[in-house]
């Protein structure tokens, strides 16, 4: 699978939503939904090195959503643990493999010690020159447009920029992924059809591509490459029509 892909025509930023930890867990007859997240990290630590290894510029993992705070507080701070002692593991190979650690969302509501390993890590990683591994933590798409919209009317109300000047890439460069180019590809491990609140406005053109049998902590990188082959043979046409992307080659 991994020969099929041309290096040529990757996908700049691929986004993933790491789903069935849970159900995973379940199915090994395990009670305890933890035991899917720890072993999670195995794919995840795949997924980095898989997109290293490609050239992929940009990668983007929803580790945890705003909505998971509602989950059963034992499982969050499990979660939170978890974290923190990963950030700590994978940092040495991050490293050495030049990966660049960022991270979006609502860090300030993480725990102390979560924010303090993370922004250290964050720190540490930042003139690395290959891999941009953006965590997704305590994130949703609908609170990045909220934040953005909130950091545009401070500049309107303070005279610093006119309501007409707003537009989509006004718009951009304030949430969250400033910086980053939107993702092309969206990959979803758990079989479920849909975005979860995450990326809103970044997603509008993802590509998706969804693993209908296949929860998260058994994601390889034969996976990501059947994926990135799969957004290879689309026809990406933005609006326009098939015979305008054609000439346009």
């Amino acid at each position: 699978m991994k020969e099929s892909i041309d290096l040529n025509n990757l996908p700049a930023h691929i986004s993933v939503i790491m789903d069935g930890n849970g159900r995973w867990a379940k199915q090994k007859g395990f009670t305890d939904r933890i035991f899917g997240h720890r072993n999670a990290i195995q794919a995840v630590r795949e997924t980095i090195e898989g997109c290293g290894e490609l050239g992929v510029k940009y990668l983007t993992l929803y580790a945890f959503s705003t909505e998971n705070w509602n989950r059963p507080k034992a499982e969050v701070m499990a979660l939170m643990s978890l974290l923190v002692s990963t950030i700590n593991d994978e940092l040495p190979s991050m490293m050495k493999n030049q990966v660049r650690l960022k991270a979006i969302g609502h860090i300030e509501s993480l725990p102390s010690k979560s924010q303090q390993e993370l922004l250290a890590a964050i720190d540490k990683t930042a003139n690395n020159t290959g891999l941009t591994l953006v965590l997704a933590l305590s994130y949703s798409g609908k609170w990045d447009i909220v934040q953005a919209a909130q950091k545009l009317a401070d500049k309107v109300e303070k005279g610093e920029l006119k309501s007409t000047d707003i537009n989509d890439e006004v718009m951009s460069n304030h949430l969250s992924t400033a910086g980053i180019p939107d993702p092309d590809l969206m990959i979803r491990t758990g079989g479920d059809h849909r975005i979860s609140n995450f990326m809103l406005w970044q997603l509008a053109y993802a590509e998706l591509y969804i693993f209908e049998d296949l929860f998260w902590p058994d994601f390889r990188k034969l996976h990501l490459h059947q994926a990135i082959v799969d957004f290879q043979m689309r026809e990406r046409r933005f609006g326009k029509t098939s015979e305008q992307v054609k000439s346009e080659g």
